[in-house]
């Protein structure tokens, strides 16, 4: 911000020192006043004001060559590169100007730096950053300084799960994120291409996706409960699971098929058994969970608290700073929290797509006629609430476990398409002909589309796409069909 006329001057002298602003008489006390600046920029920005009094008086200094070639070796020594605003107000009938350098937020390059040590500000007190906020900001900066891309190099590939490697690439096959060729290479070239062996040595977030072994990783927990009532004093099942992501969503939705009731309904061209919460839901909100919370601090973890009437899921950290609930609801570009884990997920079709999860959430409650999922953050942790309503009243659906898919009856169209895949994996051509069909968009329209969005079959490319390419195969819930 240019600070150029007394009309503005003025309006920033009256609101008086505070976190954005710090008066200091003249520029010999110039390194006081880059401390401060250098401390707003790790804050939200501020402005720092040459020739004006503690008490706000204008006095202005004299500016000479010299005075500026030293406001300019100071900026350079504020590190990284910072943008500042340097301004010059003129006091009417004199030879002296305010100066004011003026700092915006700069929030992903922080934390900076005044000849190499940092500083933070705190209402009208600038002081010595601690160490442990400092290497936060570090983290969050991202890029090489970012929690999940520092290296560790006492991980060998050994360490992973292969298995878990492979499932992924094949499921970015399927969801047209990856070339199919991908299955043919080897796991180190798998893990290179997915960011996570950088000069042979594997960083954080591989352990976070693939790892198995967790004794050093105490944050990779989930924590599940279901609680009798609406409070939690008393448990009815209590589970804590260590795993990589892919391990810890398999828990979480086993839980939820364990805890919650299902209730049937006729959708499309089969019976389709709902959760008290959407499946889809539930799932989305515990992958953003897993994919966006804070992995730094060893004691952090995933909650997820089911109850009488509602579902918590709870994970550490909270949203950034510049994304309200408000706007969280209303649309938002999507900043990860840790860019390596969510960009794997997004490969390997685990994260349907970029800042899309919560319309998607919200769009399953709708659609079941429970209530919109609540968001809430204190700052340590962000949670999100199901509420719902029980299907039977005084029923224990601890007491009667559900499986993931009950037995829906299948038309006999709907049969028909599902025996000529088989378990083999098919264009529409080639299905249309075991079938003997001949139209193809009321093939695609009646059967092939209502089929992929029951769960029942998937297609190797999205759902839409004009590849030629385009195969479908079942499901292992479609699978399950064949053998009733």
């Amino acid at each position: 911000m240019k600070i150029d006329n007394l009309e503005i001057l003025n309006g920033l002298i009256a609101g008086a020192e505070g976190g954005t602003v710090e008066f200091k008489e003249t520029t010999g006390q110039l390194e006081r006043g880059m401390e401060t600046l250098c401390a707003f920029l790790n804050g939200t920005g501020g402005t720092v004001l040459f020739g004006v009094t503690d008490k706000g008086k204008i006095i202005g200094q004299e500016v000479s060559d010299k005075t500026k070639r030293d406001i300019a070796e100071t900026i350079r020594r504020i590190e990284p590169f910072a943008t500042i605003d340097i301004s010059y107000t003129d006091i009417p009938g004199t030879n002296k100007s305010v100066i004011a350098l003026s700092a915006e937020e700069q929030r992903y390059m922080r934390p900076f730096t005044y000849k190499g040590r940092a500083y933070q500000r705190i209402e009208s007190v600038t002081s010595a950053m601690p160490q442990g906020i400092y290497n936060l900001l570090v983290m969050q900066r991202g890029g090489t300084y970012a929690w999940d891309s520092m290296q560790n190099p006492s991980l060998k590939i050994s360490d992973l799960d292969e298995t878990a490697i492979l499932g992924a690439v094949r499921g970015g096959i399927r969801g047209g994120r990856l070339p199919e060729g991908s299955m043919q290479e080897d796991v180190r070239t798998i893990l290179e291409k997915f960011d996570l062996l950088n000069d042979g040595k594997l960083n954080n977030a591989s352990v976070v996706l693939f790892g198995r072994n967790f004794y050093h990783y105490p944050q990779c927990l989930l924590r599940l409960a279901r609680f009798k009532g609406t409070t939690k004093d008393e448990f009815l099942d209590n589970q804590r699971v260590t795993g990589n992501i892919f391990n810890l969503l398999d828990a979480a939705m086993a839980f939820f098929f364990k805890h919650l009731s299902l209730s049937g309904k006729i959708e499309g061209l089969y019976r389709e058994e709902e959760l008290n919460v959407p499946y889809r839901a539930l799932r989305e909100c515990c992958i953003n969970a897993f994919a966006h919370r804070v992995y730094h601090r060893p004691g952090s973890s995933v909650g997820i608290a089911i109850y009488d009437d509602r579902v918590e899921i709870e994970n550490s950290g909270t949203f950034p700073p510049d994304i309200t609930i408000e706007k969280l609801l209303g649309g938002h570009n999507s900043e990860p929290q840790n860019l390596i884990v969510a960009n794997v997920l997004y490969k390997s079709a685990v994260l349907e797509s970029w800042g899309r999860g919560i319309a998607l959430m919200v769009n399953e409650c709708r659609r079941v006629g429970i209530p919109d999922p609540e968001f809430h953050t204190d700052g340590n942790a962000v949670w999100i609430v199901f509420h719902y309503t029980r299907t039977t009243v005084g029923q224990d659906p601890t007491a009667t476990p559900q499986q993931p898919y009950s037995n829906p009856t299948v038309t006999p169209q709907l049969g028909k398409l599902l025996s000529a895949i088989g378990n083999n994996t098919l264009s529409a051509k080639e299905i249309m002909e075991k079938t003997g069909m001949k139209d193809k968009r009321n093939f695609l329209k009646n059967y092939i589309h209502p089929a992929i969005n029951s769960g029942l079959v998937l297609s190797l490319y999205p759902i839409g796409s004009k590849s030629p390419q385009q195969k479908y195969y079942l499901t292992d819930k479609g699978k399950g069909f064949l053998q009733q």
